[in-house]
Formats: C-alpha cells, sequence, structure tokens
C-alpha cells in the first residue's frame, strides 16, 4: 500500500502522510509522545531543510554536531536537542540514537580529500552498528542516482557502499537515490547556474551528451519525509527523480531560458578528461574544485531511474512531482504568489525548499556584487536622513556630476530613461517616486531607503541608503547591490569598478559634511 504525503504543511507539495497530524494529535490525548528522530547532517543542504519540516510535523528532532555553535546559528536551534560529538564517535552516535525511533542519515565526507570514501564507511558501520543496538524503527538514507554493471566515480561508489552498509545493518533502512538536485544551494545545481550564466559559449566534455533525470529539492523532502510512515520492515534502496530525462547540455539551457538569457551553444569535446574539466569549473565557477570535481566525475554514465518502484511504497506528490524548469523557476525565486500553494507561507516553515539558508555554503545562490561603505558621524540620524532624501533631480547625487551625466546620456541613447525624469518633490521621497534612473523601493523615515535602478544595466542592481542610531550620532552605511545576468553584467560591474571609487566614495564623504555642517548650524 502507498503512503500519500499531502501538502498541509511544508511549502506546496510536502511532506506527511495523511493522518499524521491526527495520529500525534492522538497520542498526545493518550500520554504518549511524538516520534524522536534523530538527524545526522542536520547543517547540510538537504539535512538544513529537513528539521524546519520534521518540526512542523510535530516530532521532537536532535541533531548530531561537531559544531553546537553553528547549529546554534539556524532559526530553528532553540526547537531542536544538540547532541555534540563526530558521527564517526561510536560512543558519541550512541548516546545520539538514545530513545530515537527514526535516523536520518544526511552526511556525505566529499569534500575531505581523497579519504573521503574510507571516512564514509567508517561512519556508515558506526551508525549502522548503533541504529541496530538501540532498536531504530526506521533509517533513512539519501544516496547518489547510478546505472549498473559500469565502474562508478568513487563519489557514487562511495555513495552506493554508504546505502548497503546501512541496508545490513539489521534496522529497516529506506535509500533513496536521487540524481541532480535542482535547488539554491544544491552543488550540482550551482554548478549548472555558474556555468550557464557565465558562459554563452561553452567547450564541454563528452558528458554534456548523458542523459540526466534531475530533482527538486521539495520532491527530494516529500520523499524522505514520507519515509518516515513507509511499511515498518521494508528495506531497500529505491531510485527517485523528477517527471523529465534531459542531457546535461539541454539542463544548462533550460537554465538559462528561465534566468533569461540566450541560448548557449555546447561543443562536446573528447580531449577535456575529468580532471581538466572539474579544473575548468573550478576556475569559472565559485564551486570548490575538491567539490567539482567528483560531481564532473559523477557525470560519466547515464543516470536515470532504472525503476518506479517508489511508486508502489510512496505515491506522487498530489499535482505531480515538478518539472525541470519549473523546479529552476522555484530556485531563482521567479514564481510569482499566486502560483503558489497557501501552505507554502505556513509560518511554522517560513522558507520554501528552494530558497537560500544560513546553512548553505557562501558560494551557493546567484552571484550578486557589492559596494558597501560606512561613516560614523556626530550627525542626528534626523539631519542625515534629510540629506540621504533630497538626492537626485536637481540636487545631483552629491559626488561626480559628469560620470552621472554620462551615465544618464549612455542608458538614453541605449533605449533607458536617463536622468531626465528628475524627482516629484525637492524635499520629500514616496515608495514608488522615480528618482531620475532610479525608483524608490522602500522608505523607512530616518532609517532606510532604498533603490531600484531603471537604467539599461544587464542584471538588476540597487542602491541602499542605512542609518543606525547611536548615542553620539549614528552609523550611516551605503551599499550598492547588483545582480549579473550572465558575462556581460560580470563584465559590466569589472568595467564600473574603476568609477565606483570617485562615484560612491564622493557620494559618502559630501552627505556625511552636508549632515554635519546641518548640524554645527
Amino acid at each position: 500500500m502507498a503512503v500519500r504525503a499531502t501538502p498541509e504543511h511544508a511549502e506546496g507539495d510536502l511532506t506527511f502522510p495523511r493522518g499524521t497530524e491526527a495520529a500525534l494529535r492522538s497520542a498526545h490525548a493518550q500520554g504518549e509522545s511524538a516520534p524522536r528522530v534523530l538527524v545526522l547532517g542536520a547543517t547540510g543542504y538537504v539535512g538544513g531543510r529537513i528539521v524546519p519540516r520534521l518540526l512542523a510535523g510535530g516530532y521532537r528532532v536532535r541533531v548530531l554536531t561537531r559544531s553546537r555553535a553553528r547549529v546554534q546559528a539556524l532559526p530553528w536551534a532553540d526547537r531542536v536537542e544538540i547532541a555534540t560529538g563526530d558521527a564517526s564517535d561510536s560512543d558519541a552516535v550512541s548516546a545520539a540514537m538514545s530513545g530515537v525511533d527514526i535516523v536520518y542519515y544526511l552526511v556525505h565526507s566529499m569534500t575531505a580529500g581523497r579519504e573521503f570514501a574510507e571516512t564514509d564507511r567508517a561512519i556508515a558501520h558506526t551508525v549502522a552498528a548503533a541504529s541496530a543496538r538501540a532498536g531504530v524503527r526506521r533509517m533513512v538514507y539519501l544516496g547518489g542516482l547510478h546505472p549498473d554493471g559500469v565502474q562508478l566515480s568513487p563519489h557514487l561508489a562511495s555513495r552506493r557502499e554508504v546505502g548497503e552498509i546501512l541496508l545490513a545493518s539489521g534496522a529497516p533502512t529506506l535509500v533513496f537515490q536521487a540524481g541532480v538536485i535542482i535547488g539554491s544551494g544544491s552543488a550540482s545545481f550551482e554548478m549548472v547556474r555558474h556555468l550557464t550564466e557565465v558562459l554563452p559559449y561553452m567547450p564541454a566534455p563528452r558528458w554534456v551528451r548523458n542523459f540526466i533525470q534531475p530533482i527538486a529539492i521539495r520532491d527530494v523532502l516529500y520523499y524522505l519525509l514520507a519515509a518516515a510512515h513507509a511499511p515498518g520492515d521494508l528495506n531497500r534502496a529505491f531510485d527517485i527523480g523528477g517527471p523529465d530525462v534531459l542531457r546535461y547540455g539541454q539542463m544548462m539551457n533550460g537554465y538559462a531560458v528561465e534566468a533569461g538569457l540566450p541560448q548557449r551553444g555546447i561543443a562536446a569535446l573528447p580531449v577535456l578528461t575529468p580532471k581538466l574539466a572539474s579544473h575548468w569549473v573550478g576556475l569559472v565557477t565559485p564551486v570548490p574544485r575538491a567539490i567539482a570535481r567528483p560531481l564532473v566525475e559523477s557525470l560519466q554514465h547515464d543516470c536515470v531511474m532504472k525503476n518506479h518502484d517508489i511508486d508502489d511504497v510512496i505515491s506522487r506528490p498530489e499535482g505531480g512531482l515538478t518539472p525541470y524548469r519549473r523546479a529552476v523557476r522555484l530556485a531563482l525565486g521567479r514564481i510569482e504568489l499566486d502560483e503558489i500553494e497557501t501552505s507554502w507561507v505556513d509560518a511554522r516553515v517560513p522558507l520554501a525548499p528552494s530558497d537560500p539558508m544560513p546553512s548553505d555554503p557562501n558560494w551557493a545562490g546567484r552571484t550578486v556584487f557589492t559596494d558597501v561603505r560606512r561613516r560614523t558621524t556626530k550627525a542626528s540620524p534626523a539631519d542625515v536622513w534629510s540629506v540621504v532624501t533630497q538626492i537626485g533631480g536637481t540636487n545631483g547625487w552629491y559626488s561626480a556630476s559628469l560620470l552621472w551625466s554620462l551615465r544618464g546620456l549612455f542608458d538614453r541613447i541605449t533605449g533607458g530613461v536617463g536622468m531626465t525624469r528628475g524627482r516629484r518633490s525637492r524635499r520629500r521621497l514616496t515608495v514608488g517616486d522615480a528618482l531620475d534612473v532610479w525608483r524608490v523601493e522602500h522608505l523607512e523615515p530616518e532609517r532606510v531607503l532604498r533603490l531600484r535602478a531603471e537604467m539599461q544595466v544587464p542584471g538588476e542592481a540597487w542602491l541602499e541608503f542605512t542609518i543606525e542610531p547611536r548615542p553620539d550620532g549614528c552609523e550611516y552605511r551605503q551599499r550598492a547591490v547588483f545582480f549579473p545576468r550572465g558575462l556581460s553584467g560580470r563584465l559590466y560591474w569589472m568595467a564600473m569598478l574603476p568609477f565606483h571609487g570617485f562615484i560612491f566614495s564622493g557620494m559618502v564623504n559630501r552627505i556625511i559634511a552636508t549632515a554635519e555642517r546641518a548640524e554645527s548650524e
């Protein structure tokens, strides 16, 4: 009998089998405790997303971590039990498993150097033995989708081996074998994102012609959470994947379409070995080479589902699995509110599965360039705010007037609005006001003014002014933010860097000087 998960709790498609809430309420009414779940790898990409959903479902959650401080920095830290220790330490794992019903094994040592397979093997044996001793009723592991009958990359071979060790543990185990996970922060997705955005034409290894079955992070979470209610004696591996089977090159061009980029030219070259390709990926993307290489090596063969046996155990989400391009739109934040199911905004699970999270690596997410400048001043917040809100129009931009005029002229020539709009009032600003080539997007009196660029730029740009009160004045912060679109956006930012020193530093100095002069008068 298949478990059906419903979209009541977590972001539109997730996650708990029918009757879960009723069963938990009934258990509480009879004095029984909710199931206790141990999450190994709670600060990782998948683990950081599953914990708040388990909490939303009424589970008691314990996490095992080497860094208590890292967990305490996460938004759900005060709602979980934190056990400190290493997953390779038998005593620490045994203590963490005391009284646990369900274990989620979401650790992987891919970045631990050449010995990662040995490390993963040791951890898997430690966890398998501890789970058997503790009488855990269900273990859930997320491995990698792989073909049979071929020599696997070290990365995929290790993932398969870990799954086999857990299945042999004696504790009922479900192993899910997933391919490329689509969501902001997923290493595989970030590689697709950055390669596509940076390279208008890509010389690539032959594996760009291989077939892959990507899966949205929301669907991965759906299966992981539904596994907690699978039949108790079930002990086997299942392939999981989304509805689309694509060549890797098609994934890149599908991303390009959703990101508003031209289709990318891709040439498959026989001379690019996995080692050379990983160096290339490390050079043109922020994905660390230690992660890029095992990912590249894992793309040497077609990775598609061998069967759909999972459908006999866990029914597909209501509405179906997420198509690749919709998963990309979710990862890019391109889904409009009217496309999002009501349960996505459930306050119990505030972030969508594809949203960035604090636990994601610093190279995850879309590329963003910033120019941040700070100054403390004895001028009052009111005086600084008065100067800031008079910016633009006939008042000018407090620095490099010639450069601003040239930028406005260039904008007009390329079809933009230029500097001709000015401003509606010399002294007052409200949200929605046009301000030369900008528009007021957000305004908090004497605190924050944020302008969104409406000039012709290869990307999205903002200029933000923030004022923080201090006992002896205030701190003024000025931040320019640019989200580049493709290679042209990156080149544009680099071309503008020499001018930022004149424009933005001059702006800070003039605003503070004007405010301090007003303070002294």
